[in-house]
């Protein structure tokens, strides 16, 4: 009493006398054994010291006078001491919390529903700290004091916490936490029968990383067939190689429609995921099944066992062939229509996994399909599956509930998720149980890409919708199967090599407009649109030609051996308008396949001329003969690998030629063409020899005339580093003006080096020939020169342009087709290999080579803001110039004079002209100019020319001009007349553009004194 009275004493000096009411307490407590007492002074003192925010010192108090000998009591001080830790000055949170757990554990001894209470508040401290063993206690007290509290709704919350985190419990401790789960659960489903399904927290779904796959179960390869690789959930999302598909789908649909992608154009997508393009509804078709891959992840030390799942979905009908469809009708879901079970088998099918077992803490995949039977909006929520509540065997069971037989246990829950049902079977040792389980959900939710495309989107968080679980189910279209027979996977560089191709159509749905579109077009060929020019199948045999063969008696050296022939390229699929060269329409009865047909046609192939490895992409096209609102075609994919070896390597260069010839085929032009072939295989593949058996030119202008050097009736046969040159003949077409029109016809020409003609105006070398051309002119991007379908030869309209006009009189439009046979020897036997190899000559004196040279990488290229200058004019070089006009002398080769009779002797010469360009050209003879070399004087000695010695004419495009001259000899010898300059201009330029012309080659004449 006497420290309360100092305590209440007004203006006191003196501070409380704590010391006072200790002595108190302990007098009480010890001497007086009166309790009650004791716990008065303690409060009073308690509450003294806190009103002098002696919070501390109250808080020490309080917790002296716990005992064991009353729970009740000393909840209530470890609570009060709790309170007084967190009000001090700096509040000790960590205290409060542990010592409120205590007062919650005395409270549950004492049987009183505040424990409950004071395990929330200590759970506000502990929650997201990292404790997760507190937690986990904690979270395990709640539920279990909710429960007897009657708050089941509190006791299924705090235990599905223990669950869903990475608990770091012992296997027996997690299976405890579980049962307790279950058991409350149970009794929670049971008392709610008709309300909604609570979720359960096990197993993990991870859904982000949910996949969808529209697509059947396709045919294995048979035999020799190889099936197209297609799209499967067993390979791995490629981005890059996703745009690649999508680029070469938008370039055929646009070629279907005119050359204009629509508006509603959806790139078709067989496999979403997180990382493809969710923001559109994904297109089914009816009985096509849909496969949804779940993965999910046992975070639990105890093995997992899922029975009978499905998929959990809602359906709503809907008809698209109306013209503006249909409106939608009820929505039927198989969650709550489990009564109805065989209707719902009508509308759609859906596949159950009788069992899924998952080891402790594995991740593990789930497919799960649905197959529609009718039109409508379908919405995939989840996985679902019933059960039964009949008891499962399995080993040794022992009939247990919660609580019994010690740890010998097992539980079986059912869930619905995403809604999900699941039968759980947590094994410890030899647990079982027999019929209990529980019915819940699991809910699926994918969210979508952040936006960020306005400013609004970019200052906040906002994420798009993800449609990969709602595809829209569309009417039935038709269903492409293809398998490629006796495909290679080995070649050559420029091999050709004979396959087939089988197309069948497994759907009810007839299937039209068949197309195929590659990146890589000058890889294959399926004959050319006129079936004259596709030879026959031959017959079954190790060693038949791919081309189509005409046996002749001997070479094809002379002229009239060559055999010539005008194609057009319309006839293989290339110059049409709007066409692209990567599309190939395929050729089917009809241009119909029927449901349920199937048909074999051939496909030629050729080797890339650059070894290595390559993956070469085709993707068929097709559409129904029934137009829909929803789906317009359908596409198949199919992945090629081709291992290319070398081969030979041709190369070739064009020369002006110094004669003019007199015969009416040769006064057009004529030039040599020199081809280099070496063999640069090492013997890979077995590879013995090489025989070159046929060279073929293909142009609008020129054309293989004759061979120089033949070899007889005998092939060209090279062996491993060999190399061997032929030179050619080429002249002017001498239908260039039938052959100027719209359709821009070509010039085949054979010469042959055996016995047997290759016609390469026919499938399969003009084929390979024409799509060399196109994919050339793609990747140059349509620049003029090199070849050009569906264009005349004739000059545009900038023939004004001087650069344009000197650069057309070097240019050659010449290409040449190098045929040849390679004799390889394969398990002791020895079989013919077929290629062709491909040189196209531009240029007068300009190498070119049949190996396709390396892309450089392209350099990183600094941004400029402010505009570039236009482009300096370019002139023309002063090689370009050299090539205006063409010289030749005509002289006798010897001529006798008698010298001691008359001392000077005269002989005409006759020098040609010739403008190569298409334009007025000033030409400058100059016969002044005279050899200087010391070596030249004395080889060839001294003359000079009568006359006027400089001239200045004017020569028309195309002319040819001739000018008498006179040289004069002094004595006998031999001279070289090939002393003279020319030098030539565009007409009405300035003298800047003059150029000296390329001198002809010696021009030798023997003096004879008689």
């Amino acid at each position: 009493m006497a420290a309360v009275s100092a305590f209440l004493q007004p203006g006191a000096p003196r501070p409380y006398p704590a010391h006072y009411m200790d002595t108190a307490i302990q007098t009480y407590r010890d001497v007086c054994k009166n309790m009650v007492l004791a716990e008065r002074c303690a409060l009073l003192s308690a509450e003294i010291l806190k009103s002098q925010a002696k919070y501390s010192e109250a808080a020490t108090l309080l917790i002296k006078m716990t005992s064991e000998d009353s729970d009740l009591r000393s909840a209530l001080l470890l609570e009060q001491a709790a309170h007084c830790f967190i009000n001090t000055r700096s509040p000790m949170v960590r205290k409060f919390a542990f010592h409120m757990i205590l007062a919650g554990h005395r409270f549950s001894k004492a049987g009183q529903r505040h424990a409950l209470r004071c395990y929330c508040q200590a759970m506000q401290v502990y929650r997201g700290k990292g404790w997760s063993l507190a937690e986990d206690h904690i979270n395990f007290i709640i539920g279990r004091q909710s429960f007897t509290l009657r708050q089941p709704e509190n006791a299924v919350s705090a235990f599905r916490h223990i669950l869903l985190n990475d608990s770091k419990q012992a296997a027996s401790q997690q299976g405890a936490f579980l049962r307790e789960y279950l058991y409350v659960y149970k009794n929670v489903s049971q008392a709610s029968a008709e309300a909604s399904l609570p979720q359960l927290p096990l197993p993990c779904i991870q859904s982000s990383a949910t996949r969808v796959f529209f697509g059947h179960d396709r045919r294995l390869a048979e035999g020799e067939k190889q099936a197209a690789s297609h799209v499967s959930l067993d390979q791995e999302y490629d981005r890059e190689l996703s745009q690649q598909w999508r680029e070469l789908e938008e370039q055929v649909v646009a070629i279907v429609n005119r050359g204009v992608l629509p508006v509603t154009f959806q790139p078709t997508q067989y496999c979403l995921n997180s990382q493809t393009d969710n923001m559109r509804f994904p297109l089914a078709v009816v009985e096509e099944p849909i496969i949804v891959e779940v993965v999910f992840r046992n975070p639990l030390k105890v093995s997992l066992v899922l029975t009978d799942l499905s998929l959990l979905w809602k359906f709503a009908l809907k008809e698209f062939t109306l013209p503006h469809g249909s409106e939608a009708s009820e929505i039927v879901s198989n969650e709550k229509d489990v009564q109805v079970k065989h209707s719902l088998e009508d509308l759609i099918t859906t596949e159950v996994i009788s069992e899924f077992c998952m080891n402790p803490e594995e991740t593990k995949v789930a497919r799960l399909k649905l197959l529609p039977h009718q039109t409508g909006e379908l919405h995939i929520r989840g996985v679902v599956s019933f059960r039964g509540t009949s008891a499962l065997f399995r080993g040794n069971w022992v009939n247990m509930n919660p609580g019994k037989n010690g740890n010998n246990w097992e539980i079986m829950t059912y869930i619905v998720g995403p809604y999900m049902h699941i039968f759980w079977h947590i094994l410890e040792g030899h647990v079982f149980s027999d019929g209990m389980f529980v019915r819940g959900r699991q809910d699926l939710e994918i969210q979508g890409p952040r936006l960020n495309s306005t400013k609004e989107e970019k200052t906040s968080v906002r994420h798009g919708p993800d449609r990969r679980l709602d595809p829209i189910i569309t009417p039935p279209m038709p269903l492409l199967e293809v398998f490629f027979i006796n495909f290679p996977t080995a070649l050559l560089c420029g091999e050709i090599r004979k396959a087939y191709v089988e197309f069948a159509n497994v759907s009810k749905v007839p299937l039209t407009g068949l197309r195929v579109v590659s990146k890589r077009p000058e890889f294959f060929t399926f004959g050319s649109h006129t079936s004259a020019l596709t030879p026959l199948s031959p017959g079954a045999s190790e060693n038949c030609s791919a081309y189509k063969t005409v046996v002749t008696g001997s070479s094809s050296s002379s002229s009239s051996a060559v055999a010539t022939t005008l194609v057009s390229p319309l006839d293989f699929g290339a110059g049409g308008n709007g066409s692209q060269p990567g599309v190939v329409d395929i050729p089917l009865p009809d241009s119909v396949l029927q449901p349920g047909a199937s048909i074999q046609l051939p496909m030629w192939l050729r080797g890339p001329d650059r070894e290595g490895v390559h993956e070469i992409n085709f993707l068929f096209y097709y559409e129904s003969t029934e137009k829909t609102s929803k789906m317009s075609h359908r596409v198949l994919r199919h992945t090629a690998i081709i291992c290319a070896s070398r081969s030979l390597s041709v190369r070739a260069t064009a020369c002006r030629s110094n004669t003019l010839p007199e015969r009416s085929m040769e006064r057009d032009g004529s030039m040599l063409v020199f081809v280099d072939v070496e063999n640069i295989n090492t013997n890979e593949a077995g590879v013995r020899e090489f025989h070159i058996v046929q060279v073929s030119s293909c142009s609008k202008q020129w054309r293989l005339h004759s061979c120089i050097n033949p070899v007889g009736d005998k092939d060209s046969k090279l062996t491993s580093r060999e190399r061997g040159k032929l030179c050619f003949r080429a002249i002017k077409c001498r239908n260039q003006e039938a052959t100027s029109n719209a359709a821009g016809r070509y010039t085949f020409a054979d010469i042959n080096l055996g016995n047997e003609q290759i016609i390469s105006s026919t499938t399969p070398c003009a084929d390979f020939f024409f799509r060399r051309c196109q994919t050339t002119e793609l990747k140059k991007g349509f620049t003029t020169g090199g070849v050009s379908f569906g264009q005349s030869g004739s000059l545009s309209d900038s023939e004004g342009d001087i650069a344009s006009v000197v650069r057309k009189c070097s240019e050659v439009d010449l290409n040449i087709v190098v045929l040849w046979k390679a004799y390889v020897v394969e398990d002791n036997k020895q079989l013919i290999l077929e290629g062709q190899l491909h040189v196209a000559l531009q240029t007068i004196g300009k190498e070119a080579c049949s190996l396709s040279q390396k892309e450089e990488a392209q350099e990183m290229v600094l941004l400029k803001f402010r505009p570039e200058l236009p482009p300096p004019l370019v002139r023309p070089s002063t090689e370009q110039l050299s090539h205006l006009i063409k010289t030749n002398l005509h002289y006798p080769e010897s001529y006798d004079h008698p010298f001691p009779q008359k001392s000077l002797c005269m002989v005409p010469v006759t020098l040609t002209l010739s403008n190569c360009s298409m334009v007025d050209v000033d030409v400058v003879i100059d016969l002044r100019h005279k050899a200087t070399s010391p070596e030249t004087l004395e080889i060839h000695g001294s003359f000079t020319w009568l006359g006027q010695t400089q001239y200045k004419l004017p020569l028309k495009a195309q002319e040819v001009h001739k000018l008498q001259l006179t040289a004069c000899f002094i004595h006998a010898g031999v001279y070289n007349l090939g002393t003279h300059r020319v030098f030539a201009k565009i007409a009405n330029q300035d003298s800047t553009c003059e150029a000296s012309q390329q001198s002809s080659m010696p021009a030798l004449i023997v003096v004879n004194s008689i």
